[in-house]
């Protein structure tokens, strides 16, 4: 199985707002970037859709080691909170539902295939990759070519 490194960002202009999301895939010193930028999102969904995104562009089956500066996502997978959400039918607990339960579904599906170990890192702390992240996703927000986040509900 081919060990791939994946580092994501998400980011936002305003909270909901026009969002954006950077991904670096390394692989051998070969290098592939992906940005998407959206018209209404939330930092949480680039967050996470990011993550999804990276673990897509993947061909085949993969050793996966992922780095984040989302708590946020990473809690919720290391943590075992997204699946135990799922199991209980999108909820969080009895009367909470799980915000974002069409981006978790996804991601699920990805790391049932993959061996993925998750790793948080701090944001603008630094590590390059994290940063050049930031930049696509910044970036993403500023091309003007935005699409529909269909899952986005305000």
């Amino acid at each position: 199985m081919k060990s791939i490194d994946i580092y994501t960002d998400g980011a936002c202009s305003g909270n909901p707002g026009k969002g954006g999301l950077g991904v670096v895939l390394i692989y051998k010193g070969n290098r592939k970037e992906i940005s998407e930028g959206f018209e209404e999102t939330t930092n949480n969904r680039m967050e996470a859709l990011a993550v999804i995104k990276g673990l897509e562009a993947l061909k085949e089956k993969c050793s996966v080691t992922l780095y984040s500066d989302s708590k946020y996502v990473v809690d919720a997978i290391e943590k075992g909170w997204a699946r135990k959400w799922k199991a209980n039918g999108w909820k969080r607990n009895a009367k909470d539902k799980a915000l974002n339960a069409d981006l978790w579904d996804r991601m699920l599906t990805l790391l049932d295939y993959h061996d993925v170990k998750f790793i948080w890192v701090k944001g603008h702390a630094d590590n390059i990759e994290n940063e050049r992240c930031d930049e696509l996703a910044r970036g993403a927000i500023l091309s003007g070519n935005l699409k529909k986040d269909v899952g986005y509900r305000a």
